[in-house]
């Protein structure tokens, strides 16, 4: 089983790819890293792996959109599983702290440290990088940069660490799908699709989004995108909350929301599993 995920080794992907290889039963997966979101999108898209790992959604600073945009692009993959996993940030380097004038880091691992940031490197510039663990790599060895990753990703490149936890957020935490291909299962506790609406119209919006009320079915997280395509034209991606056995009610909402929709993409419903403790 090829898997591929954000790399390079020691990201927070690397760990929940190998979480969620577990509870899908296979045994010793090849671990395929790759480099942006993106790209581990379109190795699954192209048959560069069997499955993907990718993040769709913090709790701190919301949906990751690299992700969205992504399977927007490519409606033919599904999710097959989602894992929630802790996530708490270290500032590693080769210190001393003091010294640190460069912090290093995914943007969503600068803006969910943003505040302690702000009150122990007020002056430090903050760089982004592809992922945590590329930029554990990239501070190997400086005297005036450091890097906010995972204590895994400290100790792969042999580095220190100057500060832990650092996340504003306590319990901060990070939503990943197993992607795959194939064909779109409707029963799990979650649903994902999204859709674009035929016209901007008043109340467009307001009746797509009531066919969900009225089938008694709840979104846990609604998120728009802007289509690229004009000023003021939106993707909508939407979560479900599904009881038991509501496979029926599912296609139901996929068959009245087609209608009022340019594009409607189903990704499959799914289970959701929970990390407790986060993997030093």
């Amino acid at each position: 089983m090829r898997l591929a995920f954000l790399g390079p080794a020691g990201t927070y992907g690397e760990q929940a790819a190998v979480r969620l290889a577990a509870l899908e039963g296979w045994s010793e997966p090849q671990l395929l890293p790759q480099v942006g979101i993106r790209a581990v999108v379109q190795a699954l898209a192209e048959g560069g792996c069997d499955a993907a790992v990718v993040p769709v959604e913090n709790s701190v600073e919301g949906g990751v959109t690299a992700c969205l945009d992504a399977l927007w692009e490519h409606p033919e993959l599904r999710v097959a599983r989602a894992l929630v996993l802790p996530i708490r940030h270290a500032l590693v380097g080769t210190g001393p702290i003091e010294a640190i004038s460069e912090v290093l880091s995914h943007p969503q691992a600068l803006a969910q440290c943003s505040q302690w940031l702000g009150d122990h490197l007020p002056r430090a510039l903050q760089l982004p990088t592809t992922s945590t663990a590329e930029a554990a790599r990239m501070v190997a060895g400086s005297g005036f940069r450091g890097a906010i990753a995972s204590l895994p990703a400290a100790s792969k490149h042999g580095l220190e660490v100057l500060a832990y936890p650092i996340n504003d957020v306590a319990g901060n935490c990070t939503r990943f799908l197993l992607l795959n291909r194939g064909a779109s299962p409707l029963e799990g506790p979650l649903a994902s699709l999204a859709f674009s609406l035929q016209s901007n119209r008043p109340g467009a919006l307001l009746e797509a989004l009531g066919c969900f009320a009225r089938l008694g079915l709840n979104m846990g997280r609604i998120e728009s995108r802007p289509s690229k395509r004009e000023m003021g034209e939106y993707i909508f991606f939407v979560d479900l909350e599904l009881p038991a056995g509501s496979g029926d009610a599912l296609q139901e909402i996929l068959a009245v929301l087609e209608p009022l929709c340019q594009h409607l993409a189903f990704f499959g419903a799914y289970p959701l599993d929970q990390v407790n403790e986060v993997q030093n």
